[in-house]
């Protein structure tokens, strides 16, 4: 849906406002008490919303006079500084940079900015030196501040100025394009995560899982998504980060254990939320799809002000996305879509009864007839290829959404007090809550028996036989989709407060409490087994002599459509109201100078921490009986302690050669039991002339037990088994594939494993910076991670064959392994196998190695100023090992049954001139295994084994009207891609959806209107 001519008028009429407020604008007014020169620069940046550069460590000690009720200007600022020994020094570009009056002996040049966009060590600067735009920073992978982003290791940095100009409307959308992102992660049409993880989505750098990035939001720990990844791991939800309030991101791939503790096995992610406010922004942004359904609205308000010594800066954004459902799009909107229809395309099964041999009872096409208004007319007189003929619609699969709704608001803020004494006081509070509904498919019935039974056959009184009934309920009977949504809210809290300063003259302290929550609740639609059973079959009349269900039941029960009442009868909602939430206490000193070494002075930082972590899933107490139709889940709650000491020392021993070393350890307590890990890394950074950086870094990481590996209760599920040892004794002369036991059925029990190990890794990058000009730079870092230790659940499988070992004396019956095999295994009074309890186990080794590639250019012309800019990743190898005893498995390899690319790139280009800009961006995302590969029956023959790599578009386009409005218009997916034809992805919706949907071309038109501050 296409905006409205009022809403473009009124956008333009705020345009225009804007405009005229514009002119009335006036220079802020500066307020700042006498005290630390440090703290006074400090707000007197934040006041004015100027940039300011020194170097904090020389001007420890020196006090400002202050200054009161000036407005911001260069008079202002050198007030500030009168009588502190030193004066601002400006160039034509209007940077400003503090030095000493008495400028001290020129110190050798700094190399230019291996970024455009970042910085370089800070030096002192002559008094009629060229200034270059530094700021000192607190940079993600150190506790150490400084005026440096490119160190050891590779941190990729994004800006708010690259989310808008690239085209992102969702923090989700800004992970995905990171080339760094390799990993399968579940999206918003995946069925996996409607029934896990609703509303939630992941970011897993370099493939090796959600739960081995470490998420952070300005430097702090948040909360876990309470429910876990696939019903097995915690991990962090990015999608309630609020996008309109973040200033930066910061990525460091790789082991980053000895700065953070667990987690960070395969990097981190920094979310910086904006700290500064120099007016009042508003800005607000419309989007609709070139094929209808998805609209959205957000809205962001940031503000903030200064009186005195206390700093606010707030922000609010309201997000209101619409649904977009399979079913808009003409590619997905029935079955008949599927890749081949004759042989897969046929209708959903909405209404079928089969025989013993699971042979389709034909209902006669004058009962389809009957049924032929319903799913909005598509139910029809359908035959499934081998099998018969049933009642079906091909409408039934594109019931689901591709894009969930969801509604709510987050908020933010930042404050500060600064003392006279040169402290300050600060506090970040963060506080959310969303809306978020899908939906995952219609809820379907067929017979499942009070112990769980879910096989579904019983004798048919009424047709003296044995049947299979199944019903897959349609629009109408549940009264519209919205009565079948999965329904979430999500609730989330932040509160980070502290106090820092200068201990001792020479140290710098900070002292800080932080803490985090994720309260949901998650309501998942379901049918009441018992109750559909009894509405379908009637009463159960007994048991035969072969130990099928009795039931006497006339197929009219079948197919005669459910009133609503008679829906609403078998239908509930099972409603959770899981939990989780993180606590740290920490400490950290810092000292900038604690010794001169020929290159200059080597910076310290030690940090202590204590902290706690727990989460409750608190399901419905139905859900983990059997109660609901396929449908039995397993609890969990629990919670650790920890406490860590960690120190870094960066050593710059000579001008062009620095050292960093860090170390730290962290001590869990869990479920009775102490676990320690000690982490180490260490970097090199070399110039070996001003324009060339060579660097390398080497890391050790861990990860503490999961949460819910550890806590998690029992819960059951049905799959199958060879019978290893029943084959060898009563078929010894049949081959596994040809035994009548290599795949029996049975009920897997699964709990959790209070003996679990850290997982373990360690990295290392090399690699290389290179600026030649201030206009260029390009960097290539080699890195390559090895994880052990990690968990898996062990296999029902590998039961079953250390059972056989075991009886058959290939291991000693009375070893503890056959102690533990023998009491996994639930055998039948026949020798049939019934069940298999299994729980996660320290296994796996997975190991991966690759290039990151980058370059930035600017070229200033006549026209304009063009800017170029391209990120690559090419993954060498990734690898698994599950068990010690099984083959090592290339996870790119044909029928590997990992969905990884090896490559995956972004560009991007940019113009500005005056008062417009423009940027376009593209991206590729390298060949995925096409569907028969990721499910490993791929031949010599078949269509593939891959589908081609893909390339994505995004453009943008930004008008100032004045300084303080502009108006922009960004096109997603400017070339209108579906996503690549696979003729073996014969599941709905056709498609990979860890890496594509069908959105197809979006609009978004958004408006900037600032009050007061400096210029957009």
């Amino acid at each position: 849906m296409k905006p409205t001519r009022p809403l473009r008028a009124l956008l333009l009429s705020l345009a225009c406002s804007a405009a005229l407020a514009a002119q009335a604008q006036t220079a802020p007014r500066i307020d700042i008490p006498a005290g630390d020169l440090a703290v006074a620069l400090d707000a007197y940046a934040r006041q004015s919303g100027t940039q300011l550069v020194y170097r904090a460590d020389q001007l420890k000690g020196a006090r400002s006079a202050g200054v009161q009720g000036q407005t911001a200007s260069p008079q202002a600022l050198d007030a500030l500084l009168k009588g502190s020994g030193y004066r601002a020094q400006r160039d034509a570009s209007g940077a400003v940079v503090i030095v000493p009056q008495a400028a001290p002996k020129p110190a050798p040049a700094a190399p230019p900015p291996p970024r455009a966009a970042q910085a370089t060590p800070a030096q002192s600067v002559p008094a009629d030196a060229p200034v270059t735009d530094l700021q000192t920073i607190q940079v993600t992978g150190s506790r150490i501040p400084r005026a440096q982003v490119e160190g050891p290791a590779p941190i990729t940095t994004i800006t708010s100025e690259d989310i808008r100009a690239s085209g992102f409307t969702s923090v989700p959308e800004v992970m995905q394009s990171l080339t760094q992102n390799g990993g399968e992660t579940q999206s918003q049409q995946s069925a996996g995560g409607a029934d896990f993880s609703p509303g939630a989505q992941q970011v897993d750098l370099r493939g090796l899982g959600p739960n081995h990035t470490l998420v952070l939001v300005n430097g702090r720990r948040i909360a876990d998504f309470p429910m876990p990844f696939g019903g097995r791991s915690n991990f962090t939800d990015i999608s309630s980060i609020p996008l309109g309030m973040i200033d930066r991101i910061e990525v460091l791939t790789g082991s980053a254990s000895a700065i953070y503790g667990s987690d960070a096995i395969s990097g981190v992610v920094n979310f910086i939320l904006k700290k500064e406010a120099d007016g009042t922004t508003l800005d607000y942004r419309y989007g609709w799809n070139d094929h209808g359904g998805g609209e959205s609205h957000v809205l962001n308000v940031s503000s903030g002000f200064s009186r005195g010594a206390f700093n606010l800066v707030a922000g609010l954004e309201y997000r209101n996305q619409k649904p977009l459902w399979g079913f808009q799009r003409d590619q997905q909107d029935s079955s008949f879509d599927a890749p081949n229809p004759t042989r897969y395309g046929y209708p959903a099964r909405n209404f079928l009864i089969t025989d013993w041999w699971d042979d389709y009872i034909d209902p006669g096409e004058a009962t389809c007839e009957g049924l032929s208004g319903l799913n909005e007319g598509t139910m029809q007189y359908a035959y499934r290829r081998n099998y018969g003929n049933y009642c079906g619609s091909d409408r039934a699969v594109a019931y689901r959404t591709m894009i969930s709704e969801r509604k709510g608001m987050n908020t933010y803020a930042s404050l500060s007090y600064m003392f006279g004494n040169g402290g300050e006081w600060f506090a970040d509070v963060q506080a959310g809550r969303h809306e978020v509904s899908l939906f995952r498919a219609p809820r379907s019935w067929s017979l499942m028996m009070p112990d769980g039974n879910e096989e579904g056959y019983f004798y048919n009184q009424a047709t003296e036989q044995v049947e299979y009934w199944q019903r897959q309920f349609t629009v109408e009977e549940m009264g519209g989709l919205q009565n079948g949504m999965v329904n979430t809210v999500q609730k989330t809290f932040s509160l980070t407060t502290g106090f820092k300063g200068v201990f001792g003259e020479d140290w710098d302290y900070e002292v800080a409490f932080s803490h985090s929550q994720y309260k949901a609740e998650i309501s998942w639609p379901q049918i009441v087994a018992a109750k559909a059973n009894a509405l379908f079959l009637g009463p159960q009349l007994g048991v035969d002599e072969d130990g099928f269900p009795i039931f006497n039941a006339p197929y009219s029960r079948m197919y005669t459509p459910l009133t609503r009442a008679e829906y609403d009868s078998i239908f509930a909602y099972t409603t959770y109201h899981p939990q989780s939430a993180s606590q740290t206490l920490s400490f950290t000193l810092t000292q900038g100078d604690l010794f001169q070494l020929p290159g200059g002075a080597a910076g310290f930082a030690a940090t202590a921490e204590v902290g706690h972590q727990d989460y409750d899933l608190k399901p419905d107490p139905l859900a983990t009986q059997y109660y609901y139709y396929s449908w039995k889940d397993s609890d969990g709650k629990g919670g650790r302690d920890r406490w860590a000491l960690a120190s870094e020392l960066r050593m710059p021993v000579l001008d062009s050669l620095n050292f960093s070393l860090a170390g730290r350890y962290d001590q869990y307590r869990f479920a009775g039991r102490t676990v320690g890990k000690p982490t180490w890394s260490a970097g090199v950074e070399w110039r070996p002339i001003e324009s060339l950086l060579v660097r390398g870094s080497y890391g050790t990481a861990f990860r503490a037990p999961d949460l819910h590996y550890v806590y998690s209760g029992p819960g059951n599920d049905e799959t199958s088994v060879p019978d290893y040892y029943r084959c060898a004794m009563e078929e010894p002369d049949e081959d596994l594939d040809d035994c009548s036991y290599s795949d029996e059925g049975i009920i897997r029990s699964r709990a959790g494993n209070r003996e679990l190990n850290p997982e373990t890794s360690d990295s290392w990058t090399a690699g290389l910076v290179w600026s030649p000009s201030s206009k260029i730079d390009v960097s290539l870092d080699y890195f390559s991670i090895d994880m052990r230790n990690q968990v898996q659940d062990l296999r029902a499988s590998e039961v079953m064959r250390n059972e056989f070992e075991c009886r058959t004396g290939v291991q000693p019956i009375s070893s503890p392994l056959c102690v533990d095999t023998l009491a996994r295994i639930t055998r039948l009074q026949d020798g049939g196998i019934y069940g298999v309890h299994v729980n996660p186990i320290n296994i796996a080794r997975e190991r991966t190695s690759g290039v990151d590639l980058s370059a930035n250019y600017r070229l200033e012309t006549g026209i304009g100023t063009f800017r170029l800019s391209g990120n690559h990743t090419w993954v060498r190898m990734h690898d698994i090992q599950v068990y010690p005893d099984e083959p090592v498995v290339d996870m790119f390899a044909v029928n590997s049954g990992y969905d990884i690319p090896r490559v995956k790139s972004t560009a991007r280009v940019s113009w500005e001139r005056n008062a417009w800009s423009a940027s376009l961006q593209g991206r590729r995302l390298g060949r995925l295994p096409n569907g028969w590969s990721y499910d490993e029956v791929w031949e010599e023959g078949d269509p593939g084994p891959t589908i081609p790599a893909t390339y994505r578009y995004n453009a943008n386009m930004q008008y100032k009207f004045t300084d303080h409005a502009q108006l922009s218009l960004t096109v997603n997916n400017l070339m209108d891609k579906k996503p690549p034809a696979d003729p073996t992805y014969t599941s709905y919706p056709y498609y990979d959806i860890s890496w594509f949907d069908t959105q197809g071309r979006s609009f978004f038109l958004e408006f900037t209107w600032k009050f007061g501050g400096k210029a957009l």
